[in-house]
């Protein structure tokens, strides 16, 4: 685990959008790049403290990203939302039973939570004769206050998606924002004197439920965070050519990239 009480190591396990880059079938500039900041699997971080990990969000690739990462111990994990991308990995939490000698504390908002219990049913159910392993979890229900997990204190961050209510997450110096197209004037108030901004840049192009890029530095300026990260990217952004053009202090995200922030 990090070993400063008073620091936070940030890990972008996975910054992509939901079809993930390269995509399936496509022959784009990007897919077929060779730069391994290019290929980005779908989005998730981990945040860890000195005695505390937690995930946010379990993606698809979650066991590779885990694998990769050198993430062995997890403390919870938090959910943004219950969109496919963002917790379809939920399965392989069944390994952290194992490693941590117990259930894993998953916490999210009501409807999320409903969505996750609905689709993973099997995970839930009391089956003593479940011919096969099932992860053993935990659902918190995240309502408007702030949490503690561990040693790490979290604000929620009320988001839209669209029409779609979501949470982000705030950790002592950094937030983490994904899957948004607006951020309530409430929301930006909890936003202020970031060291770190994690947030949602899909592409150029508009998107009717994700910030495009300009719409993104638009809300990073105005919230003025000393470094912003772009994630939930397209195959539309270039990773090198797109941070060449990108304000002082901002830059595409990618995957593996660490980040250490003040609690």
């Amino acid at each position: 685990m990090y070993g400063s009480k008073s620091k936070l190591k940030v890990t972008l396990l996975g910054t992509g959008t939901s079809h993930g880059v390269p995509m399936i079938g496509c022959d784009c500039a990007v897919c077929r790049s060779s730069d391994v900041e290019d290929r980005r699997t779908r989005a998730s971080i981990a945040v860890e403290s000195a005695t505390t990990v937690l995930l946010v969000d379990t993606s698809p690739e979650l066991r590779l990203q885990c694998v990769e990462n050198g993430i062995t111990h997890i403390d919870g994990v938090l959910y943004t939302h219950a969109h496919a991308d963002h917790i379809v990995g939920l399965d392989d939490l069944r390994r952290f039973n194992w490693l941590c000698g117990g259930a894993v504390h998953c916490y999210a908002a009501k409807e999320a939570m409903e969505i996750i219990r609905n689709m993973f049913a099997y995970a839930f159910e009391e089956r003593p004769d479940y011919p096969s392993s099932k992860p053993e979890l935990v659902l918190n229900e995240i309502g408007a206050d702030s949490l503690v997990i561990g040693d790490i204190a979290i604000t929620p961050i009320p988001l839209l998606h669209g029409d779609l209510p979501v949470l982000g997450f705030r950790f002592g110096g950094m937030a983490y924002c994904t899957d948004c197209s607006y951020i309530p004037e409430r929301s930006m108030s909890l936003l202020s004197g970031l060291d770190l901004l994690i947030l949602d840049g899909l592409r150029r192009r508009p998107h009717p439920t994700h910030f495009n890029l300009d719409q993104a530095v638009a809300v990073a300026r105005k919230l003025g965070a000393r470094r912003t990260l772009f994630t939930h990217i397209a195959h539309e952004l270039g990773h090198f050519v797109t941070n060449a053009a990108l304000p002082e202090g901002m830059a595409l995200a990618h995957d593996g990239q660490v980040v250490v922030v003040e609690c």
